[in-house]
């Protein structure tokens, strides 16, 4: 418990010469914690508000567990946000029970000892509840004590954005309560919620984890520019090894049983037994030419997987026992600095995902011009507006999935209007600028209205 002379010091440390957030008079000492800086959507969300933040004046921290897994590192990306990054050990990935409560402990010290945050800012489901945990520990005496003592200077701040749902229709009864309930008591222990997608509200709603008046919509944003590319999308193709003249459906996401890899094998003879079609050279290109001749029947299509993970062996597996095994090909992580270009090489990206925040590799897919299809599920429809900007498959329906897959590369109008009006929809909704500028808005609403 801190003493008001704890206290005073800390009301001291923010009286500096400019306002930059909420009446704070110097910049904002801002902490983000999450679980694992792996290669994954809410890594790449929090590394880059970092980054803003840190271009903004602020200072700003990360807390991480350690990163262990085929996923891949955003290490490097952390480094140069040039946030001041803290490891925490004890912040592992696996249930433990007895480090779990040590990296409670472990990030009360970090805050209290080390940093004294006026933000505390937490990502992920094992960090979310663990450093709101903390984190209330840590403001809740401030609050007391600054009310105590009448004094005006703005009280800290905790923040968590739900970038997806921890429970899904997929769990075991027991474990989809248990998640709830750990989201229940970790909503009480902050003053807000960020959700990237509208469906993240409305499932949390639903289990009455929180008022929907506590959320804001806030979507995971996307450096657009760096995907627009001009690189012609048969070249990419070769560059990859990959037929330039045949169609190519790519997955971009991490090997795991629940990003439906599975679903993207079983769907295949649908699309290679369809009619031939003209797939157009470039969806994306307004300029680019009318439909051309058939390319061959769609029973050349290419399949590639992007991405590692702890399924492997399972994706492995059911590649091996599929008939079409030749026509998928696994290119496993690729560079961050190379997705561009291969997302050029893709005619139609595909998302057939049974859990979804939002999913920023549709947005960037998009933005590289590929035709997008995806499960309704989650946040996947903010993107993949149905027949707008992307075409929609119910969960698990293989044979619509296959034949949606198909129907973007066989119509190439139909593609082109789509990837032309989604672009569009990325620009207004899911930039970079806008979700750095609507985070820094919050906090300094928040913290004006003293919650």
């Amino acid at each position: 418990m801190r003493t008001a002379d704890t206290v005073r010091g800390f009301v001291k440390t923010h009286r500096c010469a400019s306002v930059f957030i909420g009446g704070y008079n110097c910049p904002v000492r801002i902490l983000h914690v999450i679980t694992r800086l792996i290669l994954g959507g809410a890594q790449q969300n929090t590394v880059m508000s970092c980054a803003a933040q840190v271009a903004a004046g602020h200072d700003v921290h990360l807390a991480y567990g350690p990163i262990h897994g085929p996923e891949g590192s955003l290490l490097d990306e952390a480094k140069a946000s040039g946030a001041t990054l803290h490891e925490i050990p004890t912040l592992v990935r696996e249930v433990s029970p007895g480090k779990d409560l040590q990296a409670q402990v472990d990030l009360f010290r970090l805050m209290d000892k080390e940093i004294a945050p006026e933000v505390i800012h937490s990502h992920s489901s094992k960090a979310g509840v663990l450093a709101r945990w903390a984190g209330w520990q840590y403001v809740k005496p401030i609050r007391r004590l600054l009310w105590e003592m009448s004094d005006d200077t703005p009280s800290p701040i905790v923040v968590h954005t739900v970038h997806g749902l921890p429970f899904h229709e997929r769990q075991s009864r027991l474990r989809h309560r248990l998640y709830v309930a750990l989201e229940r008591f970790a909503a009480k222990r902050c003053d807000h919620l960020v959700a990237i997608a509208p469906e993240m509200v409305d499932a949390f709603v639903t289990e009455k984890i929180a008022e929907r008046e506590k959320f804001t919509v806030i979507p995971s944003g996307v450096d657009l520019a760096r995907f627009a590319i001009d690189l012609p999308r048969e070249q990419a193709k070769q560059q990859l090894g990959l037929d330039p003249l045949q169609p190519v459906v790519g997955l971009v996401a991490r090997l795991d049983p629940l990003k439906g890899h599975r679903d993207l094998i079983a769907a295949l003879p649908t699309i290679l037994q369809s009619e031939p079609g003209r797939v157009g050279p470039d969806a994306s290109t307004k300029n680019a030419p009318k439909n051309r001749p058939d390319m061959g029947r769609l029973a050349r299509t290419q399949v590639v997987f992007v991405g590692d993970g702890f399924d492997r062996a399972a994706v492995e597996r059911a590649i091996a026992d599929s008939p079409h095994r030749d026509r998928i090909t696994m290119l496993n992580l690729v560079p961050f600095d190379d997705m561009p270009a291969l997302y050029r090489a893709i005619d139609v990206c595909v998302l057939p995902s049974y859990q979804e925040g939002q999913s920023r590799v549709l947005v960037e897919a998009l933005a590289a011009g590929c035709g997008i299809v995806g499960y309704d599920v989650g946040g996947i429809p903010s993107v993949c507006v149905h027949e707008k900007t992307g075409l929609l498959v119910p969960v698990g329906d293989t044979d619509q999935l296959g034949s949606a897959i198909a129907r973007l590369l066989t119509d190439h109008d139909l593609r082109r209007r789509l990837v032309e009006t989604g672009q569009q929809h990325i620009r207004e909704h899911f930039s970079a600028e806008k979700m750095n500028r609507d985070l820094l808005t919050l906090y300094d609403r928040l913290v004006q209205s003293g919650r």
